[in-house]
């Protein structure tokens, strides 16, 4: 497994994952329905933006299994939600199913972490769904939960904890 900086090249394999992600980790949480609608098309799009404008503080990092195929990703930057007072923001992480527990999740955390670290962050925060299974893994990294506000995915009404680490 190797963990790299992403560039503008990666998109559809970015996509891929991130929409694979979805459907596995999300089903049950958001309705089947709106998964339905996630196209690996729409989102590569929405990555070759991303990549078109983003901030020279803002990384995206992939993790590639040994032939090269992209098997996760995470992003961070500055903190964009005002109300929170951490300066670091690990924007999203997410990993194919068959590659989470061994260790390339935390890889693409530190990636982030190093990143903000580099960047003059000395806290950070993030945002998950209140049912997301993975919601151990922040904590077992340190993170504490430090609000939460509902949100609407589709038709879904959910919830959004946030998480923070005070130090990083």
């Amino acid at each position: 497994m190797k963990v790299r900086e992403a560039s503008i090249e990666d998109a559809e394999g970015i996509a891929t994952v991130h929409i694979n992600s979805w459907m596995t980790t999300y089903a049950g949480i958001v309705s089947d329905s709106y998964l339905a609608t996630l196209s690996v098309e729409n989102r590569t799009k929405s990555w070759v933006w991303t990549f078109e404008n983003r901030t020279e503080h803002e990384k995206v990092f992939v993790a590639e299994d040994n032939d090269g195929r992209i098997v996760g990703f995470s992003c961070g930057g500055r903190n964009r939600n005002e109300e929170y007072l951490h300066d670091g923001e690990l924007y999203a992480i997410y990993l194919l199913k068959e590659f989470q527990g061994i260790g390339i999740g935390k890889s693409l955390f530190n990636s982030v972490v190093e990143t903000l670290k580099n960047n003059g962050c000395s806290s950070m925060m993030l945002w998950v769904l209140k049912d997301n299974p993975s919601l151990g893994f922040y904590s077992s990294q340190g993170g504490q939960q430090v609000g939460q506000k509902k949100i609407t995915i589709g038709t879904d009404d959910l919830v959004e904890i946030a998480i923070g680490w005070e130090s990083i």
